[in-house]
């Protein structure tokens, strides 16, 4: 892929924008290709001193293909995303460091909350994502590779948001690109139950052991050369996908996350709508009864005539048959 090329040129048609690798500098927003190279001493700190111990114990993740991951060298872990623990679990399995995309959101807070959080990803060395495209997305994907050419562990979420509803959506074709420049093997992760213990919107909820699950390295070596062919970066992508689908049992929708999750929130405007609309006063409620309750339809009140038939007069008398 030329450099100089928008990398948006190369998606799908329809395809919603990627959210790329980006490697930024947390103070200055700068690309750094070298962001995923830092922080290692603290990595290995919280891995091993600090949470890794206490996380183990306390939620006793079930771990299983663990031998699919290599020992060494380069690779890519593709995982589906259902909660904020994903972050934790899945390197937690792992005796290697893996380097994740970071929402560069998590970057930019203010506060107490935005400060915590910019310590614990740039100082794990996390990789955090611009939205913006551009040149700035070939920066990030050369980001995305040293940390590859390197030789180490490169994770991602090709659906590219948590999963609102627990379903897997379809992937951007991010995961493609890099697969195709690195050349290195795919590995497809699924992840079951860290939805129960951090939901969207939630730090925790519940203790339960989640699953992680990897599955067999997937080599696209076949399509090298051709990162530059919407189809065949589609094709990888949607193999990519199935594969943690086998390895989930989630239900499968073909559709990107986002727009389902901006659907689902249009839903439930509408149905809050509605509801209210169903309960709201009708007019003619509040206005009342127009007609006296005294008198029936039709009827003529006392003292009053009716329109059929004579009332008290001289032409009238009270023999019927006068």
């Amino acid at each position: 892929m030329d450099a100089d090329r928008d990398p948006g040129a190369d998606r799908d048609e329809g395809e919603a924008p990627d959210e790329r690798l980006i490697a930024l500098d947390p103070e200055s927003g700068t690309v750094d290709g070298d962001v995923g190279s830092s922080g290692r001493g603290l990595y290995w700190l919280l891995r091993k001193v600090v949470l890794g111990p206490t996380l183990r114990r306390l939620f006793r993740p079930i771990e299983e293909g663990v031998e699919n991951v290599p020992t060494h060298g380069p690779a890519i872990l593709a995982a589906n995303h259902l909660s904020f623990a994903d972050w934790i679990f899945m390197p937690l399995a792992l005796n290697r460091r893996v380097t994740f995309v970071a929402k560069s959101d998590y970057f930019t807070g203010s506060g107490i909350k935005g400060a915590a959080q910019r310590t614990f990803f740039a100082g794990t060395g996390q990789v955090p994502i611009d939205r913006t495209g551009g040149r700035a997305s070939e920066g990030a994907l050369r980001s995305g590779l040293r940390i590859l050419d390197s030789g180490g562990l490169f994770g991602i979420f090709p659906e590219g948001t948590r999963s609102h509803d627990g379903r897997l959506y379809k992937g951007r074709t991010g995961v493609a690109r890099l697969a195709l420049r690195s050349g290195v093997p795919v590995v497809p992760v699924a992840l079951v139950g860290t939805d129960q213990i951090a939901p969207p919107g939630k730090l925790l909820r519940k203790i339960t052991s989640p699953t992680v699950r990897f599955g067999e390295p997937l080599d696209f070596s076949r399509h090298a050369g051709r990162e530059s062919d919407r189809m065949v970066l589609r094709a990888i992508t949607d193999e990519i996908m199935y594969a943690i689908l086998e390895l989930s049992g989630q239900t499968y929708v073909d559709e990107y996350a986002p727009t389902a999750k901006e659907k689902a929130r249009q839903e439930q405007i509408r149905a809050v709508q509605d509801w209210i609309e169903a309960r709201r006063p009708r007019k003619a409620e509040l206005d009342g009864p127009e007609e006296s309750e005294s008198s029936s339809p039709g009827e003529p009140s006392p003292g009053e005539s009716s329109p059929d038939e004579p009332g008290p007069g001289p032409d009238s008398g009270d023999d019927a048959t006068s």
